[in-house]
């Protein structure tokens, strides 16, 4: 069979058994970053599992069921959600996450009504590149404190133990991502923090007391309803007008925090769905829509806000999967976001989320923020921006610095723009206002019907 071959098409159901194998196969290339988000900004690995699957069928409902792809936890957000919560606990989190779906769910009607040209006239590759740099960047202490130091403590202790299972972990990942092949090169995350995981374990770093006692709960039920009660558990579900009132969380402070990178995201978004097109050879931008496909987006961060999740975002790694497998039935993405659900409600399978070291995730950490940091360098050169033009130069000098410098302003005592927002909000003024506009949005080829056509691998990163 020829390899740009179509084995299944979008509408195509599979049999039952072939079903759950692709499923299966899409839940384990989104696993390990959906849960890396949540463990990272200390919300629920569980929901954030529930709400990943959930948002992937409204997505695919939003879309009529013509776009096969999976939603997972959003990267992007990783530091605007600790800010978020800083200001306003778990529940100000929420009120950010629900304000970005607010976000995509505004740009999916204006690209809907007015086009695409003004969203890329506000966020040309000159702003979006150096922004995505400093949310790479500007986490990157966060996985160096992760693989070093001892959790828990009020001052850093630096570990040999912990750094030593943190390096294991990247060095496992890294010859995944290099030298594996086939399905097992779109899952190096999970393969490097089992990896890690199983190592950790010989350094005595992890505390099995979790998943022991649900196996205890499990092998003692004395009834069919005790096993069951035993096996499924409630996630720490953070739910508005339950457990907080949103009125009395949302400040200032949050907005400016979270709705500056939904817009640098829905940016990714479109690259996605390029990608996407490209592979399975149509044209999703046109139909059933752009406007669609962000609004889906939209709708599945929304859901998350209203469980206690991270923010979703199509995957760059499911799409792997439907490159190299060439089946790109909705069916089998859905049926992965319903195991995904079912997931989630598993208390042993939660446990041992929980178990996992910090000093594995900081190293996988390492990997990814870094990855992430390096797209928006590929942002750049995929668009052939030219550095050598003194605008550019200023836009992305500007950014990068202010940004990871941490730079901000003081409005009033409770709200500040900071960090990657500033930054942001920053290169979109000065993009607007230097003369010559067009320098800022490079020499790349830009989307037409041809080049759907075209198979072209995609990026990994989430």
């Amino acid at each position: 069979m020829d390899k740009h071959e179509m084995v299944m098409d979008v509408q195509e159901k599979p049999k039952l058994q072939k079903w759950v194998v692709l499923s299966l196969q899409h839940l384990f290339a989104m696993f390990g970053s959906t849960i890396l988000v949540p463990f990272l900004t200390g919300l629920s690995p569980a929901v954030a599992l529930i709400s990943s699957g959930l948002g992937t069928l409204a997505y695919l409902l939003i879309t009529k069921g013509k776009i096969p792809a999976y939603l997972g936890s959003s990267f992007a957000f990783i530091a605007p959600i600790i800010g978020a919560s800083s200001a306003g606990g778990p529940a100000g989190a929420m009120v950010g996450t629900f304000l970005a779906g607010v976000v995509y769910g505004v740009v999916a009607l204006l690209i809907r009504f007015l086009g695409l040209n003004w969203l890329m006239r506000i966020l040309p590759p000159i702003v979006v590149g150096p922004v995505i740099i400093v949310i790479g960047l500007g986490l990157a202490s966060t996985a160096i404190d992760m693989a070093m130091y001892v959790p828990g403590l009020d001052e850093n202790v630096y570990s040999g133990t912990h750094f030593s299972v943190a390096l294991f972990t990247l060095f496992v990942t890294i010859i995944a991502s290099i030298f594996f092949k086939g399905f097992f090169s779109l899952i190096p995350i999970l393969i490097g923090i089992v990896s890690g995981y199983m190592f950790a374990l010989f350094q005595g770093i992890v505390d099995v007391s979790g998943i022991t006692a649900g196996w205890d709960s499990i092998m003692s039920a004395g009834s069919t309803g005790e096993f069951f009660a035993a096996i499924f558990k409630s996630p720490d579900f953070v739910v508005p007008f339950v457990h907080y009132s949103p009125v009395e969380i949302l400040s200032g402070e949050i907005v400016l925090l979270m709705a500056p990178v939904a817009l640098v995201t829905i940016a990714e978004h479109i690259g996605d769905q390029m990608v996407l097109s490209k592979i399975v050879g149509r044209n999703f931008l046109k139909q059933p829509g752009l406007h669609r496909s962000i609004l889906g987006d939209g709708a599945a961060t929304m859901i998350a806000s209203f469980l206690g999740g991270p923010p979703n975002t199509t995957y760059g790694e499911n799409i792997g999967v439907l490159s190299i497998t060439r089946v790109f039935s909705v069916f089998v993405i859905g049926g992965a976001a319903l195991i995904a659900i079912c997931f989630g409600f598993v208390g042993v399978i939660t446990a041992a989320i929980s178990s996992i070291p910090s000093a594995v995730m900081g190293g996988v950490s390492i990997l990814l923020f870094g990855i992430i940091a390096s797209n928006g360098l590929r942002m750049l050169i995929d668009n052939q921006i030219d550095l050598s033009d003194k605008r550019n130069l200023v836009i992305a000098s500007v950014i990068l610095v202010i940004g990871v410098g941490g730079a901000f302003i003081q409005l009033s005592d409770n709200l500040q723009i900071a960090g990657m927002a500033l930054s942001a909000i920053i290169g979109v003024l000065l993009n607007l206002v230097l003369p010559g506009k067009e320098s800022g949005y490079g020499n790349g080829a830009m989307f037409d019907d041809s080049d759907v056509q075209k198979n072209q691998k995609p990026s990994d990163a989430a």
